[in-house]
């Protein structure tokens, strides 16, 4: 197996990492798991399908740390564990389909998103992180919310009251961490390389 890291300047935090190939597996595997596990951090809302979890912010910092090839094979493997029957969606769930369903396709497209724009430099700020974060949030939402109006039946400001507006606040929160976990992460691997 070749290594899908990245090498020179544009590289993510993952690429500090030593190994190649290996390493890209445990990679991949690991940001399955670590998505799989934040599912499970879940608050059920009454008045939509869509739980609150942890799952987003699990993907787009994945995305963000192991790049854009290792971070769609890893929302890959995560999806296809999930149909193939493991419970690790929301809730201990598993299966194609559901309201919520749409938002798990679109973390596909968000971890390759904000992977490359991490590769670029985008999480190397705390300004430049949240502007990241905000693009990979946006993807989700860009799939699933149209998921989420087929499945249920409803119209477009209704699937924004029950597939978006609930989740705001913790978006920002979890974008917020985000853009002081990654940045400060940067600053350790330089200070580490300077020694």
């Amino acid at each position: 197996m070749t290594s899908i890291g990245i090498a020179g300047p544009r590289r993510v935090l993952a690429d500090v990492l030593p190994g190649g190939g290996v390493r890209d597996l445990a990679l991949v595997v690991g940001s399955a798991v670590f998505v799989g596990l934040s599912a499970q951090v879940a608050i059920p809302l009454g008045f939509t399908p869509v739980p609150l979890s942890g799952q987003t912010f699990a993907v787009l910092l994945a995305g963000a740390v192991i790049g854009p090839a290792r971070g769609l094979l890893g929302m890959g493997v995560y999806l296809a564990a999930g149909v193939a029957g493991l419970p690790w969606f929301t809730q201990h769930t598993s299966g194609w389909g559901g309201a919520s369903f749409g938002y798990i396709v679109g973390f596909l497209l968000a971890a390759v998103l904000v992977g490359d724009l991490a590769r670029r430099g985008g999480d190397r700020t705390p300004t430049r992180t949240v502007g990241i974060m905000i693009v990979g949030n946006l993807a989700i939402y860009a799939v699933g919310v149209p998921w989420l109006m087929v499945t249920v039946g409803i119209g477009f400001g209704q699937a924004l009251a029950l597939g978006v507006l609930p989740f705001l606040i913790g978006d920002a929160i979890k974008i917020a961490v985000a853009a002081g976990l990654l940045p400060t992460a940067w600053h350790l691997v330089h200070r580490a390389e300077r020694d």
